[in-house]
C-alpha cells in the first residue's frame, strides 16, 4: 500500500498534464510513497503514454472513450492501493510540497477530505470554497462575468450601493469570502480541482455519482463526504489553477453544466435560495 495515489484525467491536454505530473516529482518529498493515474479521456495520447515509460510512479489507464470527469477518476478507483487520494485537475501546478502538508492535516481523523489554496498564475487566491450550493448563487454566477462580481468591472460607488453592490455581497457570502483564509475552517463545497481524500471514504461512496458526465460532481462528492465525514480548507499550502472556466466560453458545455445542475437539485432538492 502507497501512502498517496494521485489520479489526473486527460482530455486532449498532454502538455498540461506533463506539466502537472513535473511539479509533482519535482515537490513532493520522496519519502512519500505515492502512485500517479494517468486516465485518458481524450483516447491514446502519444504524450501521455510516455511519462509512464519515464517514471516509475506514473501509470497510464485509457478506457477507450470519453467518460467524464467523475467517470474517469472512477475508472482509477479499482486500481487504489492507498492510504490517501487526490483528485487533481490537469491545469495545476506544485510550487511546494503541498502534499506533505495537506497529509500532516490530514492526520486530524476527522477530516475526511481536504482542500488547499488555490491562487492564479499571479498568486492571487481563487474562490475555490462555496457554501451549499442553491439555483440563485449558481444562476448569478454564470449569468455574471468573474470580473464584476468580483468587483473589477469598473462600477461606480453608487452602482456598488445598488442591485450591482447586492449581487457582489452574495457572490461574496456565497464563495466565503468572510472567512480568515489563514486557518483551516469546515466548507460545504470545495471545487473538485485538487482535493484529497481519505482512499477508503472514497471507495466507501464508490468515488463519483456516475450520473454526472461533467459539472456538479465535485459538489455532489463533497455533499456526501461531508455526510459521512467532514470537508475542511487547509490553509498551510497553496498550488497554482489555471482555471478555463470553460462553460463560460462554449455554449455546449453551458448546456452540460445547465443539465448537470438541474440532475443535482433532482437529486438534493431545489434549495432556490
Amino acid at each position: 500500500m502507497t501512502e498517496l495515489s494521485i489520479a489526473i484525467v486527460a482530455y486532449h491536454d498532454g502538455d498540461d498534464v506533463k506539466n502537472a505530473v513535473s511539479s509533482i516529482l519535482a515537490h513532493t518529498d520522496r519519502a512519500i510513497s505515492k502512485q500517479i493515474y494517468i486516465v485518458d479521456n481524450g483516447g491514446v495520447d502519444g504524450r501521455l503514454p510516455g511519462l509512464a515509460e519515464a517514471y516509475p510512479e506514473v501509470r497510464y489507464l485509457s478506457p477507450g472513450k470519453n467518460l467524464g470527469f467523475g467517470g474517469g477518476h472512477n475508472y482509477a478507483l479499482p486500481f487504489l492501493d492507498s492510504r490517501f487520494h487526490a483528485i487533481l485537475n490537469p491545469d495545476i501546478l506544485l510550487v511546494e510540497d503541498s502534499f506533505s502538508a495537506i497529509l500532516e492535516f490530514m492526520r486530524d481523523e476527522r477530516i475526511g477530505m481536504a482542500a488547499p489554496r488555490l491562487v492564479s498564475a499571479d498568486g492571487k487566491r481563487q474562490a475555490s470554497c462555496r457554501r451549499e450550493l442553491t439555483v440563485a448563487d449558481l444562476l448569478l454566477r454564470m449569468a455574471v462575468p468573474g470580473r464584476i462580481l468580483e468587483g473589477k468591472g469598473g462600477a461606480g460607488a453608487e452602482q456598488a450601493r445598488g442591485p450591482l453592490g447586492w449581487l457582489r455581497r452574495r457572490n461574496a457570502y456565497h464563495t466565503m469570502q468572510d472567512m480568515d483564509y489563514r486557518k483551516p475552517f469546515p466548507v460545504p463545497f470545495a471545487q473538485g480541482s485538487f482535493l484529497v481524500v481519505r482512499t477508503e471514504l472514497f471507495r466507501e461512496l464508490g468515488g463519483f455519482d456516475r450520473r454526472y458526465f461533467m459539472y456538479m460532481e465535485d459538489a455532489d462528492l463533497c455533499r456526501r463526504v461531508n455526510e459521512k465525514s467532514s470537508l475542511w480548507y487547509c490553509p498551510y499550502t497553496e498550488a497554482v489553477h489555471k482555471w478555463e472556466r470553460g462553460s463560460h466560453k462554449d455554449l455546449r458545455l453551458f448546456r452540460a453544466h445547465v443539465a448537470s445542475m438541474a440532475r443535482y437539485f433532482h437529486k438534493w432538492g431545489w434549495s432556490l435560495w
